[in-house]
């Protein structure tokens, strides 16, 4: 893992290694492979960050299991509302299947706290969430992780599917932004 990268002229140093990443996931997988056992969950993956890690988690768990990817898109209401989530690419039933939410990241709990009621109004047998890191000092929202990989600061990263302004997701690494 180099020392510093640039990018978008901002500078990042190493803070989750290639290994360290991979480590974890085998973990959760190993946990999951436990939990899920005879029960063929659905994994739900949240693009575009969370494809690297549900991609990883993916191949580590060994059950028999179901991946579909969505994408998450967030509206402003015209009415008193407030956002709308709208789910693009969910087509599978929910009804009795064993769900398991993959996220990158969760940091205010935001998207989570207003797309998992529209998951539960579908009955689903089980709802977990896995997420690869949890940003503790950022949630608002509460939002339970079932499955996290790591607890980190409340700083920028980079890297594993975590982009800045597009950029960065390719990385094997997760770096964190320098201040100042």
């Amino acid at each position: 893992m180099t020392t510093t990268i640039e990018v978008n002229n901002k500078k990042f140093t190493p803070f989750i290694t290639a290994a360290q990443i991979d480590e974890q996931i085998n973990i959760l997988a190993a946990e999951i492979n436990r939990d899920y056992e005879g029960k063929r969950p659905l994994f739900i993956a949240i693009l575009n960050g969370s494809f690297m890690f549900a991609a990883d988690l993916f191949k580590a768990v060994t059950i028999e299991a179901e991946i579909c990817f969505i994408k998450l898109a967030s509206y402003k209401g015209t009415k008193s509302t407030g956002n709308v989530i709208t789910s693009i690419g969910l087509d599978e039933p929910l009804n009795g299947r064993h769900v398991v939410i993959v996220e990158d990241i969760v940091d205010t709990g935001k998207t989570l706290n207003e797309f998992l009621p529209q998951l539960f109004n579908q009955q689903p047998a089980s709802l977990k969430i896995a997420a690869l890191l949890h940003k503790p000092d950022a949630l608002a929202h509460p939002v339970k992780i079932d499955y996290l990989g790591f607890n980190v600061p409340n700083k920028f990263l980079l890297g594993y599917g975590l982009d800045f302004d597009g950029l960065g997701r390719n990385l094997k690494e997760i770096y964190q932004l320098v201040e100042g």
